[in-house]
């Protein structure tokens, strides 16, 4: 199934496929092989056809060589909605490529949200120097939101909206809404404001239509309203979003007066972005794309990948501890790895879960200690599952019949330690970060993973070391 999307221009429609949102790999090959045998003006044609969202992905999958030479040739009648769709590597790219005064026209014509996102990424000399080439207006506009917390409300939400007073008539407010030139390209709701400029309800375009032309405002207006704060955190925002099912929201400073709005399209953005930065933390990595450069990619990942090579040579000092006994034992050390996969991987899924429960609230101080009893009885009950089936298995592993019985009630009581840990601290850690005020899904992850390496070896041989009466 196809859709057609207009953009701003009337005249331009561009056709998209509505199943399937990955680009076309014939369309990336397409466009490279115009790049390496065509004339520019065969190239833009090409991509005027293709709409600015389809068309930054396609950047990303170009090569670096391509994908410089194709921004070289695009940046002279550069789209601003381009610009606010490429990923934030490319669009340095693109900003290395443009002028201030190019950019200043670009970020000028985007709404003052769009704008920010755009500039907030930038070097502080670059924001400077491109701020100087946007009319004072709209300049003042950007340099309000810059200033509010990184990922808070005042960050997204867009400075444009529509508002009238509660004694205002239905027919007021329409003759406004028709004769007024300075309003937003598109809204859906208008905000009702008392004499202070503080929001005291919300109306539909649809019911203000519907409505007598005499009607006051205050009659028809939806006083249940959602209102937030400018710096509140936009991840909270999104949950108001999902709760109540709003379609925007009004924003206010600290004395309650209406300074913005938020919509639906900014908080599906940060939905976006905060599922990915969850993902990313959780595999202990900074933002990333493919298109970043080697450099980058290592950069971020390398710290920790350090933290882990630390924790690594820890769980390796406890095996070292038990040298002996795996001298004596070959089987142990063919074990011993599966009974810290198992809590590993059921501390990362307990870890999961209680990350995913902090960020949309359901676990709070309220009920986090019915929250680590349950855990605990779910990794004992799965500890015990296993237990069996491993303990079964390892007295027919090897060929000493009372030695493999030995080892299978050794392996089985370790697992269900081990695994009755995993979920204890996967509920632990993740808590303690949050009271710390460190976002546990950057740094829960190697410390459970270490948790349940160190116990899991720790029982395991220190359970064959007792039991077997090996030397330790």
């Amino acid at each position: 199934m196809t859709k057609k999307l207009q953009e701003k221009e009337p005249d331009t429609v561009h056709t998209v496929e509505t199943e399937e949102s990955a680009v076309d790999p014939e369309l990336v090959a397409r466009l490279a092989s115009l790049l390496a045998n065509e004339p520019e003006g065969v190239v833009r044609s090409f991509v005027e056809k293709i709409h600015q969202a389809d068309l930054a992905d396609l950047i990303g999958l170009l090569s670096p060589v391509d994908r410089r030479k194709l921004l070289r040739i695009i940046h002279v009648d550069l789209d601003p909605d381009l610009l606010f769709e490429l990923e934030d590597s490319l669009r340095k790219e693109m900003v290395d490529i443009l002028s201030a005064r190019e950019m200043a026209d670009a970020i000028t014509e985007m709404d003052s949200d769009e704008a920010v996102q755009v500039l907030e990424d930038l070097e502080t000399y670059q924001q400077t120097d491109i701020l100087r080439e946007v009319p004072r207006e709209e300049r003042r506009d950007i340099e309000k939101g810059l200033q509010y917390p990184e990922d808070s409300a005042g960050r997204r939400m867009q400075r444009d909206f529509v508002a009238v007073e509660t004694d205002w008539s239905v027919g007021q407010t329409i003759d406004y809404l028709r004769d007024e030139e300075d309003l937003p390209d598109e809204f859906f709701d208008v905000f009702v404001v008392d004499g202070a400029k503080k929001p005291v309800g919300t109306i539909s375009l649809s019911r203000i239509l519907r409505s007598d032309r005499g009607t006051p405002m205050r009659e028809i207006m939806d006083d249940t309203q959602v209102i937030v704060g400018a710096s509140m955190e936009q991840e909270e925002l999104a949950l108001l979003f999902q709760k109540y099912d709003l379609s925007s929201t009004a924003v206010v400073n600290e004395e309650g007066k209406l300074i913005g709005m938020v919509t639906m399209d900014d908080v599906i953005d940060v939905a976006q972005e905060e599922a990915e930065e969850d993902i990313f933390r959780l595999g202990g990595v900074g933002e990333e794309t493919v298109s970043d450069s080697v450099w980058s990619a290592t950069r971020k990942r390398f710290l920790w990948l350090l933290v882990n090579l630390g924790t690594a040579v820890l769980a390796s000092a406890v095996i070292g501890l038990f040298g002996a006994t795996l001298e004596q034992m070959i089987a142990l050390a063919v074990l011993m790895p599966i009974v810290a996969s198992m809590g590993g991987n059921a501390g990362t899924q307990t870890l999961t879960i209680t990350v995913r429960s902090l960020a949309t609230k359901e676990l709070t101080s309220f009920n986090a200690f019915r929250t680590l009893r349950k855990e605990l009885l779910v990794g004992m009950l799965n500890g015990v599952l296993f237990a069996v089936i491993m303990g079964v298995l390892a007295m027919f592993w090897f060929d000493d019949l009372e030695e493999n019985l030995m080892l299978g009630a050794i392996i089985a009581a370790a697992m269900i330690i081990n695994m009755m840990v995993a979920g204890i601290f996967g509920v632990i850690v993740p808590l303690a970060f949050e009271r710390m005020r460190i976002d546990p899904a950057l740094a829960s992850s190697v410390f459970v993973t270490t948790v349940t390496d160190v116990v899991g070896f720790l029982s395991f041989l220190g359970l064959a070391t007792w039991i077997l009466y090996l030397p330790s």
